[in-house]
């Protein structure tokens, strides 16, 4: 009976951290203190000390992946990532040691096709709207996915069939969907409309223009 109940209490405990774990969201989140950054995980533990002026996810890059030196197209995996230290940028592992100083001569040239979104932003009186159509009619409601009434937006670059939209509303931003459907609510001062969403499926926010962070799509901070 004992051993059942220790079973059962281990499962309990093994379903509540994988249900606590974004398997969507990167381990590994930069964490600016004190206008340094460094790494924390999911859980806001500190894994990677915070010495970075700039500290990138752990992505893919390009340039590395496509060097004419081969023996340096390992550190363009997305097991590292790219930071910089005093105008010197490196790639790091998993576990912050440097592994890889920034070569010019061993940048190599990203081919990658560009792809025009299918979501626009359409400027009317002033005011910011979502079209798909190339020519709208202005004078046409259904010719608008969303009719403009937004003092900002802007489509995410991710998903081109359902993209994040950045918005401003009464001055304040949010995040919405083509739908337009409130997915982060209007309380933020600024969301920086970079490729943390494509990278990490998280925006970057901040609620006074100065300190930034990371929340998900349910609006959980990192």
């Amino acid at each position: 009976m004992k051993k059942l109940l220790s079973l059962c209490l281990t499962g309990f405990f093994l379903a509540t951290y994988s249900q606590m774990k974004d398997t969507a969201i990167p381990a590994l989140i930069p964490q600016t203190i004190n206008q340094k950054t460094g790494y924390v995980n999911q859980s806001g533990k500190v894994v990677i000390p915070a010495e970075y002026h700039i500290a990138m996810f752990f992505s893919e890059d390009c340039n590395l992946l496509n060097s004419p030196n081969k023996k340096v197209r390992i550190y363009g995996s997305a097991d590292y990532a790219t930071v910089e230290k005093n105008q010197i940028s490196y790639r790091i592992d998993r576990k912050g040691t440097r592994v890889y100083h920034y070569k010019n001569e061993d940048l190599g040239k990203c081919a990658l096709p560009y792809e025009s979104p299918k979501y626009k932003a359409f400027v009317m009186n002033g005011f910011y709207g979502l079209v798909s159509k190339e020519n709208v009619d202005y004078k046409n409601y259904k010719d608008f996915e969303i009719y403009p009434q937004y003092q900002m937006l802007y489509v995410l670059d991710s998903d081109k069939e359902n993209p994040m939209i950045v918005a401003v509303l009464d001055n304040k931003f949010g995040v919405i969907n083509k739908n337009n459907q409130v997915v982060i609510p209007f309380v933020y001062d600024d969301i920086k409309t970079n490729l943390s969403w494509k990278t990490a499926n998280l925006f970057e926010v901040s609620k006074d223009g100065n300190q930034y962070f990371y929340i998900n799509k349910n609006n959980h901070a990192y």
